[in-house]
């Protein structure tokens, strides 16, 4: 089970940063994260590496003597991003998860701010997503995010204007109770939204790529992105959550009904 708490009763949180191929970007991340996110509130930093082929298992191990709470994961074939976020979000020890890019353009800095809009575990929101105030991409990466998220949101109206920015803070229990496939990163407020959860959002800020390339292409994106987006309209259709009350019996003060939200964790 997940250590809910810090001493004193404060909330902690496990920081996931799936990487794939990030050689020169994952090392300075880390650190960055260590100096950006404050003692008090970071618990772990969970690193996934989804059988990578460069030196980004070496960058990651070289820091576990100096950070006690970093833990390093390694699929053994590759798996995607989502998969190795649920990879790391099974493994965290604490309830808030907050998700960022192995490729360095998130700033970790940005993570207090959008942990202060979340609610605690059990209340909403649950979860808040980044939205990037100036994009460092190119201008036709920009114009097919723009349209994607357009064309997202048109066929599920999920309110999400950055469904494509990486750094999100949500509820462990909540992420954990969602069906799992293939790119549903992409579509985690959607899905949250589906199974009852309230959404916000803030704006964060966006950094150029120092090293390597983007695994994904325009073109390769678009592809998946509109064969992903007709099964997740069709699975949200499916997925009928009603609201629950539990009917409560004691003393007349406790006498009563109380609204709660089942959820079912899996893993």
């Amino acid at each position: 089970m997940p250590g809910d708490w810090a001493p004193g009763g404060a909330v902690r949180i496990s920081v996931v940063i799936p990487a794939f191929n990030e050689q020169g970007n994952i090392g300075r991340l880390i650190e960055e994260t260590y100096t950006a996110v404050p003692e008090s509130l970071l618990g772990e930093v969970i690193a996934t590496d989804d059988a990578s082929d460069d030196a980004t298992a070496a960058e990651i191990k070289a820091l576990i003597p100096h950070h006690g709470t970093l833990r390093y994961l390694r699929h053994a074939r590759r798996g995607g991003q989502s998969a190795s976020m649920r990879t790391a979000i099974l493994a965290a020890r604490f309830p808030v998860i907050a998700t960022m890019d192995g490729d360095g353009q998130n700033d970790p800095a940005d993570i207090p701010a959008l942990f202060e809009k979340l609610g605690l575990p059990g209340s909403e929101p649950a979860l808040v997503g980044g939205v990037r105030a100036s994009r460092k991409d190119t201008g036709s990466k920009r114009f097919a995010s723009r349209f994607a998220n357009w064309l997202r949101d048109s066929v599920l109206n999920d309110g999400c204007p950055d469904t494509g920015c990486g750094i999100k803070v949500y509820h462990r229990e909540a992420y954990l109770a969602l069906p799992f496939f293939t790119s549903m990163h992409r579509y985690l407020p959607a899905f949250f939204l589906t199974y009852g959860h309230q959404v916000s959002f803030a704006p964060v800020n966006d950094r150029p790529r120092l090293a390597g390339q983007s695994k994904y292409t325009n073109f390769g994106r678009a592809l998946i992105g509109i064969y992903d987006l007709v099964g997740v309209s069709w699975l949200r259709k499916r997925t009928d959550i009603p609201p629950v009350a539990e009917h409560v019996h004691g003393d007349a003060a406790k006498t009563g009904e109380r609204h709660i939200q089942l959820v079912s964790q899996r893993g």
